[in-house]
């Protein structure tokens, strides 16, 4: 089977992913909701096929070797695309994402002004944080785009894969890919250092090793932008404490209190017209919230952000609030993805 007429389908729909499974139509996803491409069901043969088709020599060695493979292949006139490709139950699926030349603004995200003045700092750590397809990797994309239009900087990411290509504007941009480029994030992020860099993207810290790179690189006077996979910033904490040996953890908590400035949390809701928008979460590093890092007491942390709306900063029943009372999302939607129902109700109805 011919995959590609599909990619140009996919860019002429907006779609953000392309499934192949046995025994089921190809299917694109169209702001979060996916809908069949046509009505052929596809056979394992033909998946297979399809598969192998987007793979050279090397990565079809290595797909063999390990049930499964990432990589990014691109499509002259269309962009690039992210490919998936693994095992289940004993046959073989796929899913591509499309990953688009045109990076969006941080206004056209809808992302909190303070944003910008945290993608403009000279050092520090900034995590951006969310589940799978929250849009990370977007936020992330327009804020070094921002970087890049705005100030003369040496910009490195390290990224698996590299899901948003950056000409080089204002600064310098070194797009590195795990596994094309490098070897690894903990690699590349040694060399990095080496490279005079202003700003460091890491695609997403995993381990121990990345997020020790992250704290150390921030406390070397980098401005280190990163993501995690986790629901919000309370949460973010615990992961990356956990990451590392007890012995350890006040060390951590010492790091983060003096080098963290921002975790960002954000999630994509239905809007009234269809389209997905940003509700986001803005944990700012006070005076406050660093004694209470360097205590220990992230449930301190998370009443804190629970109860503060000082310096910017915003929780995500906050978030939804707003939305709603711009119009932008119903109050079904918003209750739906609200942290307390009960506490966004009561703002919706005394006026919060």
């Amino acid at each position: 089977m011919n995959v590609k007429p599909l990619f140009k389908l996919m860019v002429e729909k907006k779609a953000s992913d392309l499934f192949f499974a046995p025994f089921t139509p190809a299917k694109i996803k169209i702001e979060g909701k996916i809908m069949p491409v046509n009505k052929l069901e596809m056979t394992p043969k033909m998946v297979k096929q399809a598969a192998i088709e987007l793979m050279d020599d090397d990565q079809l060695e290595h797909f063999y070797k390990d049930l499964e493979i990432d990589f990014a292949i691109s499509e002259p006139g269309l962009g690039r695309f992210r490919v998936n490709i693994f095992h289940q139950r004993g046959n073989i699926s796929m899913v591509l994402r499309y990953i688009t030349n045109d990076v969006p603004s941080l206004e056209e995200l809808g992302m909190p002004e303070q944003l910008k003045e945290l993608t403009m700092l000279r050092r520090g750590l900034i995590l951006m944080v969310g589940a799978t397809g929250a849009g990370k990797s977007t936020t992330l994309a327009a804020m070094i785009d921002y970087r890049n239009e705005k100030t003369s900087s040496h910009i490195i990411t390290v990224e698996d894969p590299i899901e948003f290509l950056h000409e080089n504007k204002q600064s310098i941009v070194n797009q590195r890919e795990v596994g094309l480029d490098t070897m690894s994030y903990g690699r590349a992020l040694r060399s990095a250092v080496r490279a005079a860099p202003d700003v460091i993207q890491i695609g997403e810290i995993r381990d121990r090793e990345s997020m020790q790179s992250a704290l150390d690189m921030a406390g070397t006077g980098h401005l280190v932008l990163a993501t995690v996979h986790s629901n919000n910033a309370a949460e973010t904490l615990d992961r990356i404490i956990n990451l590392f040996p007890q012995d350890q953890h006040s060390q951590v908590f010492m790091d983060l209190a003096h080098y963290l400035r921002a975790i960002l949390s954000q999630r994509l809701v239905r809007s009234r017209t269809g389209k997905r928008v940003a509700a986001v979460e803005l944990l700012l590093n006070t005076p406050h919230i660093k004694d209470l890092i360097l205590k220990g007491d992230i449930s301190a942390v998370k009443e804190a952000h629970k109860d503060s709306g000082e310096a910017g900063m915003q929780n995500f029943d906050d978030a939804l609030l707003d939305l709603y009372k711009a119009g932008t999302i119903t109050l079904e939607e918003a209750m739906s993805h609200a942290d307390s129902r009960a506490n966004l109700e009561a703002k919706v109805n005394f006026g919060g």
